[in-house]
């Protein structure tokens, strides 16, 4: 359980009420506006998905990932194991031998290189939800304790049709902040994915040459 998990029961009674504020409409102007238009989802409710992101299963798949690795170094090694015999045949077979190998592992666009990718990605995606759910508990601490939740917590309890004034306008700086930081924390997701998203691309086989083998008058592309 992190800082996050902790304040998660205290946080979303707070944003429940402010995102019942916020659907009779917040101020006119305020800066909240562009981000509703942006996340298109009020706090409460995004908060509440978020919530759902935990680090632990992307960093178990990096792991996992790695550990098809290891097959794939066994499979290398046999195929690097010279052969003792000699003629056409076996020469066909070394550079058939040596195709395989630098498919398997040659270079970020082999079969191990994409796998190494992939894991890095995982690794990359989890650190991405470990410091997201920091930054969000530092929000969700901060507006707990200020002068807005408890202008938000009067207006919004049972037995109360009309709260003090000012609660659309405290309602609308508790989303600010809030759907602020998980704005960039959308923004730090999408920039992980353009930046491994070249090295995650499928792998083809490619001969000596660098192109794809043909046959019968066709391109066949194996993986």
């Amino acid at each position: 359980m992190d800082a996050l998990d902790r304040l998660a029961e205290p946080g979303l009674d707070l944003l429940t009420r402010v995102d019942t504020l916020l659907a009779a409409g917040a101020p006119e102007g305020h800066r909240l506006w562009p981000l509703l238009r942006r996340m298109q989802v009020l706090p409460g409710v995004a908060v509440r998905e978020f919530l759902e992101l935990h680090p632990a299963p992307l960093t178990g798949a990096g792991h996992a990932v790695r550990r098809l690795v290891r097959g794939y170094d066994d499979t290398c090694a046999v195929l690097a194991d010279p052969v003792a015999w000699s003629g056409s045949a076996a020469g066909a077979y070394d550079e058939a031998r040596g195709a395989l190998l630098r498919h398997l592992d040659e270079g970020p666009e082999s079969l191990v290189g994409r796998l190494e990718s992939t894991a890095g990605y995982a690794d990359a995606l989890a650190a991405w939800v470990e410091s997201s759910r920091a930054a969000l508990a530092r929000a969700l601490a901060e507006v707990l304790g200020s002068t807005e939740a408890v202008t938000v917590h009067a207006a919004v309890r049972p037995g109360v049709e009309a709260g003090p004034a000012g609660a659309s306008a405290a309602a609308a700086e508790i989303a600010t902040r809030v759907l602020g930081v998980l704005g960039v924390a959308y923004d730090g997701a999408e920039t992980l994915l353009r930046q491994w998203g070249p090295s995650l691309a499928e792998t083809t086989w490619r001969d000596r040459a660098g192109t794809a083998p043909r046959y019968g008058g066709t391109t066949r592309i194996g993986s």
